[in-house]
């Protein structure tokens, strides 16, 4: 349920140090205005303009609110681009901002994704860790899916937290959405060949037990982008078991998907 909180002036002073806008939905209820995420409390503040040029301030708690729409900050794309062509040094700071400026505000979990990459890519596995598990303890669901998730098996994987990735695996493929259940499919397969030392047995199994499971049957729209990387895992190990004519139409597929 939402609730009242301030009025009149003193609520203008209070959200003119705020900057994201964007429109909070509930089963029953969309409003626009100015957000803020309240930790202690596990609430937004939303600071709501009235008649007159005044605004209000409405607190809606966490376990009410079904979505958030709000803008993507305007670098991210930049960023992004940035962390994919392996210049993700130069990306760090402004992800950083972006993970704190917009806590449980849609754009930290993307942005940390990326922080995460950043920071596994210049070899600090604990700070990637760190970054995650900041962005997790807020929303407990980001550690098995969403766009925060795989990245987040990663620095697991590298810092040798095997109990952890194995639940949290477990709880994609049980608690998460065809995405996420997805790409522990694709983890699971990575861990396989990485256990079996990039045997042929290896990369059978994994080819069997999750990169062929998503690229054949992970049809949803949805799963297009995590499709077209199994697709490519695929090619990769029928390349390893001496399968290059199958390689070669993977790969042709993933291309045309």
């Amino acid at each position: 349920m939402k609730k009242l909180i301030l009025t009149g002036l003193a609520a203008v002073v209070a959200s003119s140090a705020w900057a994201i806008v964007g429109t909070i939905k509930t089963g029953t209820d969309a409003r626009k205005g100015e957000i803020k995420w309240q930790p202690r409390t596990k609430s937004y503040l939303v600071a709501i303009a009235t008649k007159g040029g005044g605004s209000s301030n409405l607190e809606y708690p966490l376990k009410d609110v079904v979505g958030l729409d709000i803008e993507k900050p305007k670098n991210f794309d930049r960023l992004v681009e940035l962390v994919n062509n392996k210049q993700g040094a130069s990306a760090i700071k402004g992800l950083e901002e972006i993970v704190q400026t917009y806590k449980m505000l849609v754009w930290d979990k993307p942005a940390g994704r990326y922080l995460v990459q950043a920071y596994l890519a210049a070899d600090q596995a604990k700070k990637a860790y760190d970054t995650a598990r900041a962005i997790i303890n807020e929303d407990p669901t980001a550690a098995y899916m969403g766009e925060l998730a795989p990245a987040y098996w990663r620095a697991l994987r590298k810092n040798n937290e095997t109990t952890k990735l194995e639940n949290c695996l477990r709880m994609a493929a049980t608690n998460g959405d065809r995405v996420s259940s997805a790409e522990a499919l694709l983890m699971r397969g990575e861990v396989t060949i990485e256990e079996g030392s990039g045997s042929v047995a290896a990369h059978r199994k994994a080819l069997t037990d999750g990169f062929l499971r998503v690229a054949l049957m992970y049809l949803d729209p949805e799963c297009k982008e995590v499709r077209r990387d199994a697709m490519n895992k695929c090619a990769d190990s029928f390349e390893k078991i001496g399968h290059a004519a199958r390689a070669e139409k993977m790969r042709s597929a993933a291309r045309g998907l």
